[in-house]
Protein backbone atom coordinates (compact mmCIF):
# COMPACT_ATOMS: atom_id res chain seq x y z
CA UNK A 1 0.00 0.00 0.00
CA UNK A 2 2.73 2.24 1.15
CA UNK A 3 4.36 1.63 -2.87
CA UNK A 4 0.91 2.52 -4.34
CA UNK A 5 0.68 6.34 -2.18
CA UNK A 6 5.12 6.77 -3.41
CA UNK A 7 4.65 5.48 -6.90
CA UNK A 8 5.13 7.71 -9.77
CA UNK A 9 1.37 7.47 -11.06
CA UNK A 10 0.42 9.26 -7.74
CA UNK A 11 2.41 11.96 -6.99
CA UNK A 12 2.95 15.07 -9.21
CA UNK A 13 5.90 18.03 -8.88
CA UNK A 14 4.31 21.42 -8.37
CA UNK A 15 4.07 23.89 -11.40
CA UNK A 16 6.47 26.53 -10.99
CA UNK A 17 3.95 28.87 -12.18
CA UNK A 18 1.26 28.83 -9.19
CA UNK A 19 2.36 31.14 -6.75
CA UNK A 20 3.38 29.71 -3.52
CA UNK A 21 0.86 29.43 -0.62
CA UNK A 22 -0.11 33.12 1.77
CA UNK A 23 -1.49 34.11 5.18
CA UNK A 24 -5.33 34.54 4.79
CA UNK A 25 -6.46 38.17 5.23
CA UNK A 26 -10.10 38.23 6.24
CA UNK A 27 -9.66 38.21 9.53
CA UNK A 28 -7.76 41.43 9.72
CA UNK A 29 -10.86 43.12 7.81
CA UNK A 30 -13.53 41.44 10.17
CA UNK A 31 -11.37 43.04 12.89
CA UNK A 32 -10.35 46.31 11.30
CA UNK A 33 -14.41 46.58 11.30
CA UNK A 34 -14.89 45.93 14.84
CA UNK A 35 -12.62 48.43 16.25
CA UNK A 36 -14.24 51.31 13.76
CA UNK A 37 -17.63 49.98 15.24
CA UNK A 38 -16.28 50.41 18.76
CA UNK A 39 -14.88 53.78 17.94
CA UNK A 40 -17.93 54.54 16.47
CA UNK A 41 -19.98 53.17 19.26
CA UNK A 42 -17.89 54.63 21.96
CA UNK A 43 -17.63 58.12 20.18
CA UNK A 44 -21.67 57.69 20.37
CA UNK A 45 -21.93 56.97 23.90
CA UNK A 46 -19.55 59.86 24.76
CA UNK A 47 -21.15 62.24 22.85
CA UNK A 48 -24.37 61.33 24.35
CA UNK A 49 -23.18 61.43 27.99
CA UNK A 50 -24.20 64.51 28.69
CA UNK A 51 -27.59 65.04 26.62
CA UNK A 52 -30.89 63.85 26.42
CA UNK A 53 -32.06 62.01 23.79
CA UNK A 54 -33.85 63.68 21.70
CA UNK A 55 -37.86 63.14 21.66
CA UNK A 56 -37.40 62.82 25.38
CA UNK A 57 -40.30 64.16 27.84
CA UNK A 58 -40.81 64.08 31.50
CA UNK A 59 -44.29 64.57 32.69
CA UNK A 60 -45.03 65.96 29.31
CA UNK A 61 -42.06 68.73 29.46
CA UNK A 62 -39.70 68.49 26.20
CA UNK A 63 -36.20 67.90 27.47
CA UNK A 64 -35.24 65.95 24.42
CA UNK A 65 -31.92 67.27 22.90
CA UNK A 66 -30.97 69.13 25.74
CA UNK A 67 -28.21 68.69 28.11
CA UNK A 68 -28.05 67.37 31.27
CA UNK A 69 -28.22 71.26 33.26
CA UNK A 70 -30.49 72.09 31.13
CA UNK A 71 -32.88 69.64 31.09
CA UNK A 72 -32.76 70.48 34.89
CA UNK A 73 -33.63 73.88 34.50
CA UNK A 74 -36.16 73.60 31.95
CA UNK A 75 -37.91 70.68 34.64
CA UNK A 76 -37.67 73.18 37.70
CA UNK A 77 -38.90 76.00 35.90
CA UNK A 78 -42.08 73.94 34.63
CA UNK A 79 -42.64 71.39 37.62
CA UNK A 80 -40.20 72.41 39.88
CA UNK A 81 -42.46 73.63 43.05
CA UNK A 82 -45.79 71.56 41.92
CA UNK A 83 -47.77 73.99 42.97
CA UNK A 84 -48.95 75.34 39.34
CA UNK A 85 -52.09 73.28 38.66
CA UNK A 86 -54.67 71.76 41.95
CA UNK A 87 -54.73 68.02 41.35
CA UNK A 88 -57.73 66.59 40.84
CA UNK A 89 -58.69 62.97 42.72
CA UNK A 90 -61.38 60.80 42.13
CA UNK A 91 -63.05 57.82 43.16
CA UNK A 92 -66.66 56.12 42.63
CA UNK A 93 -68.06 59.26 45.21
CA UNK A 94 -66.82 62.13 43.37
CA UNK A 95 -63.79 64.62 43.23
CA UNK A 96 -62.04 66.96 45.32
CA UNK A 97 -58.94 69.16 44.43
CA UNK A 98 -55.99 69.75 46.20
CA UNK A 99 -53.16 72.22 46.50
CA UNK A 100 -50.26 69.91 45.69
CA UNK A 101 -48.11 71.60 47.56
CA UNK A 102 -49.98 71.52 50.53
CA UNK A 103 -50.41 67.75 49.90
CA UNK A 104 -46.99 67.58 50.27
CA UNK A 105 -45.90 66.57 46.12
CA UNK A 106 -42.60 67.80 44.93
CA UNK A 107 -40.58 66.51 41.62
CA UNK A 108 -37.13 65.92 42.54
CA UNK A 109 -35.55 67.09 39.47
CA UNK A 110 -32.00 65.69 39.54
CA UNK A 111 -33.45 62.07 40.37
CA UNK A 112 -36.31 62.89 37.20
CA UNK A 113 -32.92 64.32 34.85
CA UNK A 114 -29.95 62.13 35.92
CA UNK A 115 -31.13 58.57 34.52
CA UNK A 116 -31.51 60.06 31.19
CA UNK A 117 -27.99 61.45 30.95
CA UNK A 118 -24.38 60.29 32.11
CA UNK A 119 -21.98 57.99 29.99
CA UNK A 120 -23.13 54.42 29.28
CA UNK A 121 -22.19 51.74 26.53
CA UNK A 122 -25.41 49.89 27.28
CA UNK A 123 -26.54 48.98 24.23
CA UNK A 124 -30.25 50.29 25.39
CA UNK A 125 -29.27 53.66 26.52
CA UNK A 126 -27.34 53.90 23.06
CA UNK A 127 -30.09 52.80 21.12
CA UNK A 128 -31.81 55.27 22.70
CA UNK A 129 -29.77 58.04 22.31
CA UNK A 130 -29.43 57.30 18.56
CA UNK A 131 -33.49 56.13 17.71
CA UNK A 132 -34.76 59.01 20.40
CA UNK A 133 -36.63 58.74 24.06
CA UNK A 134 -39.80 58.65 24.72
CA UNK A 135 -42.25 59.75 27.59
CA UNK A 136 -40.57 59.11 31.01
CA UNK A 137 -42.28 59.96 34.56
CA UNK A 138 -41.05 62.03 37.03
CA UNK A 139 -39.52 61.69 39.91
CA UNK A 140 -41.89 62.41 42.88
CA UNK A 141 -41.88 63.19 46.45
CA UNK A 142 -44.72 62.70 48.69
CA UNK A 143 -44.32 64.29 52.37
CA UNK A 144 -46.62 61.00 53.52
CA UNK A 145 -47.86 63.48 56.64
CA UNK A 146 -49.06 66.63 54.59
CA UNK A 147 -50.46 64.11 51.65
CA UNK A 148 -52.48 62.13 54.91
CA UNK A 149 -53.87 65.85 56.17
CA UNK A 150 -54.67 66.85 52.61
CA UNK A 151 -56.50 63.88 51.84
CA UNK A 152 -58.48 63.65 55.93
CA UNK A 153 -59.53 67.18 54.21
CA UNK A 154 -61.57 66.26 51.15
CA UNK A 155 -62.55 62.24 52.39
CA UNK A 156 -65.99 63.17 52.94
CA UNK A 157 -65.79 64.42 48.78
CA UNK A 158 -64.14 60.56 48.10
CA UNK A 159 -65.32 58.11 50.31
CA UNK A 160 -68.92 57.18 50.79
CA UNK A 161 -70.78 54.63 53.06
CA UNK A 162 -72.46 51.65 51.31
CA UNK A 163 -75.58 52.75 50.39
CA UNK A 164 -78.25 49.32 51.30
CA UNK A 165 -80.90 48.37 48.88
CA UNK A 166 -84.37 46.98 50.11
CA UNK A 167 -86.96 45.11 49.29
CA UNK A 168 -90.96 45.66 50.66
CA UNK A 169 -94.45 45.27 50.38
CA UNK A 170 -95.60 48.33 51.84
CA UNK A 171 -98.83 49.50 50.29
CA UNK A 172 -99.57 45.97 49.08
CA UNK A 173 -96.86 46.77 45.87
CA UNK A 174 -93.43 45.67 45.79
CA UNK A 175 -90.89 48.31 46.31
CA UNK A 176 -87.66 47.38 45.33
CA UNK A 177 -84.15 49.64 45.81
CA UNK A 178 -80.69 48.76 44.43
CA UNK A 179 -77.76 48.52 46.91
CA UNK A 180 -75.07 50.33 46.42
CA UNK A 181 -71.23 49.90 47.28
CA UNK A 182 -69.66 52.51 49.37
CA UNK A 183 -65.62 53.51 49.17
CA UNK A 184 -62.85 54.33 51.35
CA UNK A 185 -60.20 55.91 50.57
CA UNK A 186 -56.74 54.60 51.41
CA UNK A 187 -53.57 57.25 52.12
CA UNK A 188 -50.78 54.97 51.37
CA UNK A 189 -51.70 53.38 48.33
CA UNK A 190 -53.41 56.51 46.56
CA UNK A 191 -49.95 58.33 47.58
CA UNK A 192 -48.53 55.59 45.88
CA UNK A 193 -50.51 55.93 42.67
CA UNK A 194 -50.35 60.07 42.77
CA UNK A 195 -46.44 58.98 42.84
CA UNK A 196 -46.45 57.08 39.63
CA UNK A 197 -49.23 59.17 37.80
CA UNK A 198 -48.24 63.13 38.53
CA UNK A 199 -47.81 65.73 37.69
CA UNK A 200 -47.74 63.86 34.24
CA UNK A 201 -51.85 63.54 34.84
CA UNK A 202 -53.71 66.52 36.59
CA UNK A 203 -55.84 63.75 37.67
CA UNK A 204 -55.95 60.60 39.18
CA UNK A 205 -58.20 58.04 40.95
CA UNK A 206 -57.79 57.27 44.48
CA UNK A 207 -57.13 54.02 45.56
CA UNK A 208 -59.25 52.51 47.98
CA UNK A 209 -61.22 49.98 49.56
CA UNK A 210 -64.82 48.94 48.51
CA UNK A 211 -67.33 48.60 51.04
CA UNK A 212 -69.80 46.01 50.40
CA UNK A 213 -73.57 46.32 51.39
CA UNK A 214 -74.97 44.18 54.17
CA UNK A 215 -77.38 42.73 51.70
CA UNK A 216 -76.32 41.94 48.41
CA UNK A 217 -78.24 42.82 45.04
CA UNK A 218 -78.67 39.04 44.50
CA UNK A 219 -79.84 38.74 47.77
CA UNK A 220 -82.78 41.09 47.55
CA UNK A 221 -83.50 39.85 44.34
CA UNK A 222 -84.29 36.77 45.28
CA UNK A 223 -86.55 37.84 48.19
CA UNK A 224 -88.45 40.46 45.58
CA UNK A 225 -88.93 37.58 43.39
CA UNK A 226 -89.62 34.18 45.70
CA UNK A 227 -91.97 36.49 48.18
CA UNK A 228 -92.63 39.92 47.60
CA UNK A 229 -94.08 39.16 44.05
CA UNK A 230 -96.14 36.49 45.29
CA UNK A 231 -97.66 38.07 48.69
CA UNK A 232 -99.18 41.38 46.95
CA UNK A 233 -100.10 38.66 43.89
CA UNK A 234 -104.03 38.34 45.27
CA UNK A 235 -105.60 38.54 48.50
CA UNK A 236 -105.42 36.24 50.65
CA UNK A 237 -109.16 33.94 51.57
CA UNK A 238 -109.54 33.15 55.07
CA UNK A 239 -112.11 30.15 55.50
CA UNK A 240 -113.78 30.05 59.46
CA UNK A 241 -116.03 27.42 59.28
CA UNK A 242 -118.02 28.09 56.54
CA UNK A 243 -117.85 32.01 55.98
CA UNK A 244 -114.57 33.46 54.64
CA UNK A 245 -113.82 36.89 54.48
CA UNK A 246 -110.47 38.68 52.23
CA UNK A 247 -107.61 40.24 53.35
CA UNK A 248 -105.85 42.33 50.89
CA UNK A 249 -102.02 42.41 49.99
CA UNK A 250 -102.14 46.39 51.59
CA UNK A 251 -104.24 45.74 54.58
CA UNK A 252 -101.18 42.52 55.31
CA UNK A 253 -98.09 44.29 54.86
CA UNK A 254 -98.02 46.26 58.04
CA UNK A 255 -97.08 42.47 59.53
CA UNK A 256 -94.38 41.37 56.77
CA UNK A 257 -90.57 41.63 58.55
CA UNK A 258 -87.84 41.59 56.12
CA UNK A 259 -84.86 42.14 58.66
CA UNK A 260 -81.60 40.76 57.18
CA UNK A 261 -80.19 38.45 59.31
CA UNK A 262 -76.57 39.36 60.52
CA UNK A 263 -74.99 37.09 57.42
CA UNK A 264 -76.88 39.32 54.86
CA UNK A 265 -79.41 37.10 54.46
CA UNK A 266 -83.54 37.85 54.61
CA UNK A 267 -85.72 35.59 55.73
CA UNK A 268 -89.57 36.91 55.41
CA UNK A 269 -91.82 36.32 58.65
CA UNK A 270 -94.57 37.61 60.04
CA UNK A 271 -94.94 40.39 62.97
CA UNK A 272 -97.27 37.96 65.10
CA UNK A 273 -99.03 41.07 66.98
CA UNK A 274 -99.29 42.89 63.94
CA UNK A 275 -100.55 39.73 61.77
CA UNK A 276 -103.10 38.71 64.66
CA UNK A 277 -104.73 41.91 64.75
CA UNK A 278 -105.08 42.79 61.56
CA UNK A 279 -107.03 39.29 61.30
CA UNK A 280 -108.96 39.89 64.31
CA UNK A 281 -110.08 43.65 63.07
CA UNK A 282 -110.91 42.17 59.64
CA UNK A 283 -112.87 39.09 61.38
CA UNK A 284 -114.95 41.13 63.73
CA UNK A 285 -115.37 43.32 60.85
CA UNK A 286 -117.37 40.40 58.93
CA UNK A 287 -119.08 39.61 62.28
CA UNK A 288 -116.85 36.24 62.48
CA UNK A 289 -115.60 37.21 65.72
CA UNK A 290 -117.96 37.88 69.03
CA UNK A 291 -116.68 39.93 71.93
CA UNK A 292 -116.98 38.52 75.65
CA UNK A 293 -119.73 40.23 77.37
CA UNK A 294 -118.68 41.35 80.89
CA UNK A 295 -121.24 41.20 83.85
CA UNK A 296 -122.61 44.27 84.30
CA UNK A 297 -123.43 45.43 88.34
CA UNK A 298 -126.26 47.98 88.63
CA UNK A 299 -128.18 49.08 92.12
CA UNK A 300 -131.23 49.44 92.22
CA UNK A 301 -131.75 52.91 93.69
CA UNK A 302 -128.22 53.45 94.17
CA UNK A 303 -128.07 51.18 97.40
CA UNK A 304 -125.59 49.13 97.86
CA UNK A 305 -127.87 46.61 99.50
CA UNK A 306 -129.67 46.04 96.20
CA UNK A 307 -127.70 44.29 93.64
CA UNK A 308 -127.97 43.74 90.05
CA UNK A 309 -126.03 41.31 87.95
CA UNK A 310 -126.50 41.06 84.33
CA UNK A 311 -124.76 37.81 83.91
CA UNK A 312 -121.52 37.98 81.08
CA UNK A 313 -121.49 36.15 78.18
CA UNK A 314 -118.56 34.01 76.28
CA UNK A 315 -117.39 35.34 72.98
CA UNK A 316 -115.75 33.79 69.94
CA UNK A 317 -112.72 34.58 68.10
CA UNK A 318 -110.42 33.40 65.63
CA UNK A 319 -107.32 31.21 67.53
CA UNK A 320 -103.97 33.10 67.47
CA UNK A 321 -101.49 30.03 66.88
CA UNK A 322 -104.53 29.00 63.83
CA UNK A 323 -103.63 32.36 62.77
CA UNK A 324 -100.11 33.13 63.13
CA UNK A 325 -99.65 29.50 60.66
CA UNK A 326 -101.84 29.76 58.39
CA UNK A 327 -102.78 33.51 57.16
CA UNK A 328 -98.69 34.13 57.22
CA UNK A 329 -98.41 30.82 54.71
CA UNK A 330 -101.16 32.15 52.29
CA UNK A 331 -99.71 35.77 52.10
CA UNK A 332 -96.60 34.16 51.25
CA UNK A 333 -97.30 31.63 48.92
CA UNK A 334 -98.95 30.94 45.92
CA UNK A 335 -102.13 28.98 47.52
CA UNK A 336 -103.85 32.47 48.79
CA UNK A 337 -106.11 30.48 51.31
CA UNK A 338 -105.99 30.03 55.09
CA UNK A 339 -108.27 27.81 56.77
CA UNK A 340 -108.16 28.95 60.57
CA UNK A 341 -110.34 27.72 63.64
CA UNK A 342 -112.08 29.60 66.62
CA UNK A 343 -111.65 29.63 70.23
CA UNK A 344 -114.86 30.57 72.94
CA UNK A 345 -112.95 33.81 74.62
CA UNK A 346 -114.26 34.19 78.05
CA UNK A 347 -115.29 37.78 79.41
CA UNK A 348 -112.45 38.94 82.18
CA UNK A 349 -115.84 40.00 84.49
CA UNK A 350 -117.50 37.14 84.81
CA UNK A 351 -120.54 36.60 86.65
CA UNK A 352 -119.38 34.67 88.70
CA UNK A 353 -116.78 36.96 90.07
CA UNK A 354 -119.53 39.89 89.77
CA UNK A 355 -121.07 37.97 92.45
CA UNK A 356 -118.32 37.38 94.71
CA UNK A 357 -116.78 40.71 94.81
CA UNK A 358 -120.41 42.64 95.26
CA UNK A 359 -120.09 45.90 98.58
CA UNK A 360 -120.60 44.01 101.55
CA UNK A 361 -119.46 47.50 103.31
CA UNK A 362 -118.93 50.71 103.56
CA UNK A 363 -114.63 51.58 102.67
CA UNK A 364 -114.12 55.25 102.94
CA UNK A 365 -115.81 58.18 102.99
CA UNK A 366 -115.07 61.87 103.08
CA UNK A 367 -117.02 65.26 102.94
CA UNK A 368 -115.66 68.85 101.67
CA UNK A 369 -118.16 72.06 102.58
CA UNK A 370 -118.83 75.31 101.06
CA UNK A 371 -120.83 78.47 101.07
CA UNK A 372 -124.31 77.91 99.63
CA UNK A 373 -125.69 79.63 96.56
CA UNK A 374 -122.55 80.30 93.96
CA UNK A 375 -122.73 79.04 90.51
CA UNK A 376 -120.20 76.64 91.57
CA UNK A 377 -123.06 74.61 93.31
CA UNK A 378 -125.17 73.70 90.73
CA UNK A 379 -121.91 72.64 88.59
CA UNK A 380 -121.27 70.41 91.86
CA UNK A 381 -124.98 68.91 92.47
CA UNK A 382 -124.43 68.50 88.29
CA UNK A 383 -121.30 66.21 88.42
CA UNK A 384 -122.50 64.28 91.97
CA UNK A 385 -125.59 63.24 89.50
CA UNK A 386 -123.02 61.85 86.89
CA UNK A 387 -121.09 60.23 89.30
CA UNK A 388 -123.13 58.78 91.64
CA UNK A 389 -123.74 55.22 91.01
CA UNK A 390 -120.70 54.41 89.31
CA UNK A 391 -119.24 50.84 90.10
CA UNK A 392 -115.60 50.22 89.56
CA UNK A 393 -115.08 46.33 89.50
CA UNK A 394 -111.87 44.42 91.57
CA UNK A 395 -108.62 45.66 89.29
CA UNK A 396 -110.53 48.45 87.08
CA UNK A 397 -109.62 52.18 86.69
CA UNK A 398 -111.90 55.05 87.42
CA UNK A 399 -111.68 57.63 85.61
CA UNK A 400 -113.60 60.81 86.35
CA UNK A 401 -113.28 62.73 82.93
CA UNK A 402 -113.73 59.32 81.80
CA UNK A 403 -117.09 59.39 83.69
CA UNK A 404 -118.50 63.04 83.19
CA UNK A 405 -116.78 63.78 79.82
CA UNK A 406 -116.42 66.99 78.57
CA UNK A 407 -118.29 69.80 80.96
CA UNK A 408 -120.77 71.92 78.40
CA UNK A 409 -124.09 74.09 78.88
CA UNK A 410 -126.11 70.60 77.32
CA UNK A 411 -124.93 69.30 80.17
CA UNK A 412 -126.24 71.31 82.56
CA UNK A 413 -122.86 73.16 83.26
CA UNK A 414 -122.71 76.87 83.88
CA UNK A 415 -120.15 79.28 83.98
CA UNK A 416 -117.98 79.26 87.68
CA UNK A 417 -114.78 80.20 89.15
CA UNK A 418 -111.22 78.44 88.29
CA UNK A 419 -107.77 78.99 88.34
CA UNK A 420 -106.22 79.36 85.62
CA UNK A 421 -102.05 80.40 84.96
CA UNK A 422 -102.24 80.84 88.72
CA UNK A 423 -105.35 83.30 88.51
CA UNK A 424 -109.02 83.16 89.02
CA UNK A 425 -111.06 83.11 86.08
CA UNK A 426 -114.58 81.45 84.91
CA UNK A 427 -114.95 78.47 82.77
CA UNK A 428 -117.99 75.60 82.49
CA UNK A 429 -118.08 73.12 85.31
CA UNK A 430 -115.94 75.58 87.49
CA UNK A 431 -115.90 74.05 91.18
CA UNK A 432 -115.94 70.50 90.17
CA UNK A 433 -112.56 70.47 91.74
CA UNK A 434 -114.55 70.45 94.66
CA UNK A 435 -116.22 66.88 93.65
CA UNK A 436 -112.85 65.45 92.48
CA UNK A 437 -110.76 66.29 95.80
CA UNK A 438 -113.65 64.60 97.65
CA UNK A 439 -113.12 61.81 95.59
CA UNK A 440 -109.67 61.66 96.11
CA UNK A 441 -109.95 61.85 99.43
CA UNK A 442 -112.05 58.95 99.58
CA UNK A 443 -109.95 56.92 97.51
CA UNK A 444 -106.86 57.63 99.94
CA UNK A 445 -108.64 56.25 102.76
CA UNK A 446 -109.94 53.44 100.74
CA UNK A 447 -106.60 52.29 100.29
CA UNK A 448 -106.86 52.32 96.41
CA UNK A 449 -104.08 52.62 94.00
CA UNK A 450 -103.81 56.35 93.34
CA UNK A 451 -103.00 56.99 89.83
CA UNK A 452 -104.01 60.60 88.31
CA UNK A 453 -103.93 63.72 90.57
CA UNK A 454 -102.87 67.21 90.75
CA UNK A 455 -103.48 69.36 93.34
CA UNK A 456 -104.03 73.26 92.88
CA UNK A 457 -101.39 75.75 91.79
CA UNK A 458 -102.50 77.51 95.35
CA UNK A 459 -103.81 76.52 98.82
CA UNK A 460 -107.23 76.75 99.23
CA UNK A 461 -108.21 76.58 102.56
CA UNK A 462 -111.46 74.48 101.92
CA UNK A 463 -109.59 71.62 101.07
CA UNK A 464 -107.72 69.39 102.95
CA UNK A 465 -103.96 70.86 103.08
CA UNK A 466 -102.27 68.82 100.38
CA UNK A 467 -104.33 66.46 100.29
CA UNK A 468 -107.00 67.51 97.19
CA UNK A 469 -107.43 67.27 93.71
CA UNK A 470 -108.43 69.71 90.73
CA UNK A 471 -109.48 68.88 87.46
CA UNK A 472 -110.00 69.99 83.95
CA UNK A 473 -110.85 68.65 80.33
CA UNK A 474 -109.17 66.89 78.82
CA UNK A 475 -105.95 66.85 80.44
CA UNK A 476 -105.88 66.90 84.01
CA UNK A 477 -107.35 63.42 85.70
CA UNK A 478 -108.70 62.27 89.21
CA UNK A 479 -107.82 58.40 88.47
CA UNK A 480 -107.12 55.27 90.36
CA UNK A 481 -107.54 51.37 90.34
CA UNK A 482 -109.38 49.65 92.54
CA UNK A 483 -106.51 47.41 93.96
CA UNK A 484 -109.42 45.77 96.67
CA UNK A 485 -110.76 42.66 96.70
CA UNK A 486 -114.43 43.50 96.07
CA UNK A 487 -116.34 46.06 93.41
CA UNK A 488 -116.43 49.69 94.77
CA UNK A 489 -119.44 51.61 94.28
CA UNK A 490 -119.88 55.38 94.23
CA UNK A 491 -122.38 56.71 96.35
CA UNK A 492 -122.34 60.89 95.23
CA UNK A 493 -124.31 62.92 97.36
CA UNK A 494 -124.32 66.99 96.94
CA UNK A 495 -126.43 69.32 99.14
CA UNK A 496 -126.50 73.20 99.33
CA UNK A 497 -123.77 73.20 101.48
CA UNK A 498 -121.78 69.64 101.30
CA UNK A 499 -120.73 67.11 99.18
CA UNK A 500 -120.09 63.89 100.08
CA UNK A 501 -118.56 60.82 98.69
CA UNK A 502 -118.60 57.30 100.22
CA UNK A 503 -117.00 54.01 98.62
CA UNK A 504 -119.04 50.62 99.62
CA UNK A 505 -117.29 47.71 99.17
CA UNK A 506 -115.03 45.09 100.33
CA UNK A 507 -113.16 46.73 103.09
CA UNK A 508 -109.39 46.17 102.69
CA UNK A 509 -107.02 48.64 104.96
CA UNK A 510 -107.55 50.97 108.03
CA UNK A 511 -105.85 53.72 106.53
CA UNK A 512 -103.96 57.04 108.18
CA UNK A 513 -102.89 60.14 107.21
CA UNK A 514 -100.00 61.78 108.17
CA UNK A 515 -99.01 65.56 106.86
CA UNK A 516 -95.14 67.14 107.58
CA UNK A 517 -95.13 70.50 108.49
CA UNK A 518 -95.42 73.20 105.53
CA UNK A 519 -91.46 74.02 103.97
CA UNK A 520 -89.93 75.71 101.00
CA UNK A 521 -92.33 78.80 101.94
CA UNK A 522 -92.46 81.61 98.97
CA UNK A 523 -94.08 84.90 99.54
CA UNK A 524 -96.82 86.37 97.08
CA UNK A 525 -96.65 89.30 95.22
CA UNK A 526 -98.49 92.20 94.90
CA UNK A 527 -100.18 92.89 91.92
CA UNK A 528 -102.14 95.79 90.26
CA UNK A 529 -104.45 94.49 87.56
CA UNK A 530 -106.46 96.96 84.86
CA UNK A 531 -107.93 94.45 83.10
CA UNK A 532 -111.37 94.12 82.88
CA UNK A 533 -111.38 90.62 83.41
CA UNK A 534 -109.08 90.85 86.60
CA UNK A 535 -110.37 89.03 89.64
CA UNK A 536 -108.91 89.98 93.18
CA UNK A 537 -107.55 87.52 95.49
CA UNK A 538 -105.99 87.52 98.76
CA UNK A 539 -102.33 87.07 99.42
CA UNK A 540 -101.75 83.33 100.47
CA UNK A 541 -97.74 81.93 100.55
CA UNK A 542 -96.57 78.75 98.68
CA UNK A 543 -94.93 75.81 100.04
CA UNK A 544 -94.61 72.58 100.12
CA UNK A 545 -95.94 69.95 102.23
CA UNK A 546 -95.41 65.96 102.68
CA UNK A 547 -98.15 63.10 102.71
CA UNK A 548 -98.24 59.93 103.83
CA UNK A 549 -100.60 56.97 104.10
CA UNK A 550 -100.20 54.70 106.45
CA UNK A 551 -101.75 50.71 105.37
CA UNK A 552 -103.02 49.01 108.18
CA UNK A 553 -104.69 45.35 108.71
CA UNK A 554 -105.92 43.78 112.64
CA UNK A 555 -103.88 47.09 113.73
CA UNK A 556 -100.68 45.73 112.09
CA UNK A 557 -99.01 48.24 109.50
CA UNK A 558 -98.62 46.50 106.39
CA UNK A 559 -97.58 49.24 103.75
CA UNK A 560 -96.43 53.00 104.07
CA UNK A 561 -96.34 55.75 101.30
CA UNK A 562 -96.44 59.05 100.49
CA UNK A 563 -96.01 61.90 98.21
CA UNK A 564 -95.04 65.66 98.20
CA UNK A 565 -98.05 68.83 97.48
CA UNK A 566 -96.03 71.57 96.17
CA UNK A 567 -98.07 75.05 95.63
CA UNK A 568 -97.13 78.26 94.44
CA UNK A 569 -97.99 81.63 96.27
CA UNK A 570 -101.70 82.92 96.07
CA UNK A 571 -100.75 86.59 94.45
CA UNK A 572 -102.11 89.55 96.61
CA UNK A 573 -104.23 91.03 93.50
CA UNK A 574 -106.04 94.16 93.36
CA UNK A 575 -107.90 95.01 90.68
CA UNK A 576 -107.45 98.86 89.40
CA UNK A 577 -109.94 99.21 86.18
CA UNK A 578 -112.51 102.12 86.30
CA UNK A 579 -116.12 100.96 88.06
CA UNK A 580 -114.81 97.99 89.63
Amino acid sequence: MTDDLLGPDTWEEPAWEDPAPGRRRWPYVVGGALVLLAVVYGATAAWAADRVARGTTVAGVEVGGQSGAQARATLARALGDGSGRPLTLTSPAGEASVDPADAGLAVDVPASVDPLVGFSLAPADVWRQVAGGGEQPAAVTVDEAAFGEALEGVRDELDASAKEGSVSVAGGKVAYEEPVAGVETDVARTAAAVRRAWPGRDTVAVVGDVRAPKVSAQELQRVRDEFAEVAVSAPVTVQVGGSSFELSAKQLAPAAVLTPADDGTITPRADDEKLRAIVHAAAKKAKLEVAPKDAVVTFAGNDWRKPKVAPSAPGSALDDASISAAVWTAFSTPSKTATVTTKEVQPEFTTEVAKKTLPREKVSSFTTYYEPGAARVTNIKNAARYLDGTYVPPGEQFSMNGVLGERTPDKGYVKAGIILNNRFSDSYGGGISQVSTTIFNASFFAGVQLDAWQAHSFYISRYPEGREATISWPDLHNKFTNTLDGGILIDVVATDTSVTVTYWGTKKYDVEATKSARYDIVQPKVVRDDSPTCKPQGPVPGFKVDIGRIFKQGGKVVRKASFTTSYVPEDDVTCTASGR
